[in-house]
């Protein structure tokens, strides 16, 4: 199957988002509360519906934005937050995104993603981040599915995946995950080498 454009705004006009919270996810808001630099240049890729990037537009983060495939998705979010700044909103294949960030956001995009582009992913968010940048948020540590998004897998796994190109601050079980995620999400902090 091909993950596209069409398959993901297909998902959004069949209202089949399961992996949309409908809020900030519990452990990101936590993680964007104690940030203190308002002026960080923050990507959400795959952002979705980004309630995250909602959240962080109201808590008075200046410089964030969202890129998604979906035309859809980004719509959605233009329509429920309005002063969503347009130039922030990327109708693009991630992998095709040529800006620099201080930190990027994980939510729900590397498990979207099929397993053989795992490699890429860590390259181009490698690429994507400026020196001493961090990708920060939430992998699924969980068998989940094989022939279609999301696609599951495990802290060892992330580990020899990442290190190479990031200085793994932080990968442990997440202690504050909705009901139905608990026990199947790490929290990860990883710093670009």
């Amino acid at each position: 199957m091909i993950f596209n454009e069409d398959f993901w705004d297909n998902k959004y006009k069949t209202n089949k988002t399961g992996w949309d919270l409908g809020q900030v996810s519990p452990p990101l808001k936590t993680y964007f509360d104690q940030l203190t630099n308002k002026e960080l240049k923050i990507l959400i890729p795959g952002g979705g519906n980004s309630y995250e990037a909602e959240y962080l537009l109201n808590t008075s983060f200046t410089n964030v934005y969202v890129v998604d495939i979906s035309k859809l998705a980004l719509e959605n979010l233009k329509k429920r937050v309005p002063n969503f700044p347009s130039s922030n909103l990327i109708h693009q294949n991630f992998f095709d995104l040529e800006l620099k960030f201080d930190l990027i956001i994980e939510q729900t995009f590397f498990c979207a993603l099929d397993p053989n582009l795992r490699k890429n992913y860590v390259h181009k968010m490698h690429s994507l981040l400026n020196e001493n940048g961090k990708l920060v948020g939430l992998l699924f540590d969980a068998k989940l599915n094989e022939d279609h998004p999301p696609f599951g897998g495990d802290k060892k796994e992330y580990i020899a995946l990442f290190k190479n190109q990031f200085d793994i601050k932080i990968l442990e079980d997440c202690y504050n995950s909705i009901q139905n995620r608990q026990g199947m999400e790490l929290f990860c902090k990883s710093i670009k080498k």
